[in-house]
């Protein structure tokens, strides 16, 4: 029997080491399944605020502990409590708006019996041909859509409600993991680059791709949509539309999406003041609508993200509905993370195929 070669025996311990390595660490993440988004969210805000840790650090003559967590007190001040006010004044006007509908005080038929009536025969004609020349056929389907999300509200209420442990156990890993990654972040990344079996140039562009749309995302899109839903919620209000807050969510959620936008909810809205009679504020709307809410992006977004930082707009929107389906909330960031490392790994695959020319 032939034993043997020193060299084939390290050779089948090194692919027996592989595989236990890839077993071991597919176990570790399924053991860290119930709680990715918690480990998401942690990686996202350390990311984002690690240039203020830094400053914070120095500040304070490297002590890394103290400034740690002074970093993570300011998150939580300046970001995560005013996104918990915002989202439970949120809840309280969408369960306003639900229970007007519920009473009759808020009635799509009357609006939609008013909007039609002001419509030209032309344009009648059009939406006859797509099914929706009915009123009450379209406020039908608009009611039972309305209920059918506010089912799905509800239901989500509800696992809310019964999944608060879990909640706030995510929560507070969450906060846990960002201490750390922000007092040893530095560290472990470079643990993490030498453990990778790429080459230095490979890992400097994914980790760099990785960090820049991390950072694009939260404070270029994020950061529009805020400002986009804020504009868009100041104006309802201001012509006393009802819910400013509600819609005003709802505009910097659709501001997210390349090709749709705030423009969705406002121009609606404009249509129907102009002609239902309130022509001063439907022109109000549809001015400040096309010359602040719709060119605020134009204007800020470059300074926010630099053009170096953009993906198409159609990946975008796609990963972006892709991430929010699959993952939920978070895909939203999780979408196009996983489009721009897609789009930089095989931009690095086909620059080492061409520079050995195969």
């Amino acid at each position: 029997m032939r034993v043997p070669s020193s060299a084939k025996q390290r050779a089948l311990e090194d692919k027996a080491f592989l595989l236990l390595l890839i077993a071991i660490s597919l176990a570790f993440g399924w053991l860290l399944s119930p709680f990715y988004e918690a480990v998401f969210w942690g990686m996202v805000l350390a990311i984002l605020f690690t240039p203020l840790y830094r400053r914070i650090s120095q500040s304070m003559r490297q002590k890394r502990t103290l400034a740690a967590l002074a970093t993570v007190t300011i998150i939580l001040v300046v970001v995560i409590l005013p996104l918990t006010l915002i989202t439970a004044l949120l809840l309280q006007e969408g369960a306003s708006v639900f229970a007007r509908i519920q009473s009759g005080e808020l009635s799509f038929g009357g609006y939609f019996q008013r909007l039609f009536a002001a419509f030209p025969s032309w344009l009648t004609d059009l939406l006859a041909r797509f099914g929706l020349g009915n009123p009450d056929a379209v406020h039908e389907k608009m009611v039972a859509s309305l209920t059918t999300g506010s089912k799905f509200i509800a239901g989500q209420a509800f696992n809310l409600g019964q999944n608060t442990f879990n909640f706030v156990i995510s929560f507070f890993i969450m906060l846990y993991l960002l201490f750390f990654l922000l007092r040893d972040g530095e560290a472990l990344s470079e643990r993490i680059r030498r453990a990778l079996p790429l080459q230095a140039e490979q890992q400097r562009n994914l980790s760099s791709k990785f960090t820049i749309v991390i950072r694009a995302t939260m404070k270029g899109n994020i950061a529009m949509a805020v400002v986009q839903g804020t504009l868009g919620g100041l104006a309802f209000w201001f012509l006393g539309i009802h819910a400013a807050v509600l819609w005003g969510a709802i505009m910097a959620f659709l501001s997210l999406l390349p090709a749709i936008g705030a423009a969705l909810i406002w121009l609606p809205a404009a249509v129907y003041l102009l002609v239902t009679g309130a022509t001063w504020q439907g022109i109000a709307l549809l001015a400040y609508g096309v010359l602040v809410i719709s060119m605020v992006d134009n204007i800020l977004r470059p300074l926010l993200v630099g053009k170096d930082t953009q993906m198409p707009d159609y990946v975008v929107l796609i990963s972006t509905l892709g991430g929010i389906a699959v993952f939920g909330v978070s895909g939203f960031v999780i979408g196009p993370v996983i489009a721009a490392m897609f789009m930089a790994a095989w931009d690095i695959f086909s620059t080492a195929r061409s520079e050995t020319g195969d």
